[in-house]
């Protein structure tokens, strides 16, 4: 079923490797959407059904796209895709190819990709995108049957801000419903895990666009980072080499919180050579580092 998968180009590493810490969000996002589109279009795609802009509310952001793999097997794990975009900005179809090749991915390794949509800060400030993701979990779970899912093996991953919703949902106890969040796990790639205004982060306004306030004690009680305990779900955390500014210090706080409270540390993954966003749109080339280690996790959460 896994046919050829093109090759990550030299000169786009060259150009990634360029740009290094040196990463503008408003500049070099879009340049890595349209340079590993170009890629990504030659990633296969068989093997895989997409049902399109399945409702799981009444907005037109609450849908979702269902990556199916083609066998008719049944009881399969499920990942839930949560996109990126600083709160205030983003699709979960980037482009064409981007965010579909990680739902791709998944679907082709015989795991149930579930394209997640939600609200922005302007119709949804906090905690509307959280309560997005509860809604999306429970229409999965409504739905295990019709896609072929067993309920108990329904994952969440979040990228960037979709992180921070993801987080919030699997971390925070006052933001989920009475039963506990119905996941199996949490996969965050690249995660704004503390919400915060320092002078360092390039996105505080976006933050604030959200949450409303920018005190820090409110943010701190906000932020997913500061809910996780020893009963907090199974974690699995990645995140770039070259990074927004801070994101890479929340993941390893993550880490961190995670560890002490598990007392054991979390799968990590720090992947060399890419960014922010590289670190999803890779997904489905032959780079497969990142991709293998999230499908051991599922394997085998903890």
């Amino acid at each position: 079923m896994i046919s050829q998968l093109p090759e990550i180009p030299p000169d786009l590493r060259a150009f990634m490797a360029e740009i290094g810490p040196q990463w503008v969000p408003s500049v070099h996002i879009k340049q890595m959407i349209e340079r590993f589109s170009a890629v990504l279009k030659y990633s296969p795609k068989d093997g895989v059904t997409v049902r399109r802009d399945c409702p799981y509310g009444d907005h037109s952001r609450q849908m979702v796209d269902v990556y199916l793999p083609n066998d008719g097997q049944t009881q399969r794990a499920a990942v839930l895709y949560v996109h990126g975009g600083a709160f205030t900005d983003g699709n979960r179809n980037r482009s064409d190819e981007m965010f579909g090749n990680v739902l791709t991915y998944f679907a082709r390794h015989g795991i149930v990709g579930i394209n997640v949509g939600y609200r922005l800060a302007g119709d949804a400030p906090y905690p509307g995108g959280t309560e997005d993701i509860a809604a999306a979990v429970k229409w999965a779970r409504d739905h295990a049957g019709e896609i072929g899912v067993d309920p108990t093996r329904i994952f969440l991953m979040g990228h960037s801000a979709g992180a921070t919703h993801a987080g919030s949902y699997a971390y925070d106890k006052r933001l989920q419903p009475a039963g506990g969040p119905g996941i199996a796990g949490l996969i965050v790639i690249s995660g704004r895990m503390r919400a915060e205004t320092s002078p360092e982060n390039p996105r505080a306004e976006k933050v604030v666009a959200y949450y409303g306030t920018s005190d820090a004690a409110k943010l701190n009680d906000l932020s997913p980072v500061s809910h996780v305990d020893s009963s907090s779900v199974p974690t699995f955390v990645a995140w770039a080499e070259y990074e927004n500014p801070l994101i890479d210090v929340h993941c390893a706080e993550l880490v961190f919180k995670l560890s002490a409270a598990k007392k054991r540390t979390p799968p990590v993954v720090w992947l060399r050579g890419h960014n922010h966003s590289s670190i999803v749109a890779h997904i489905n080339t032959a780079e497969d580092t990142l991709g293998h280690a999230i499908r051991q996790f599922i394997e085998n959460p903890r």
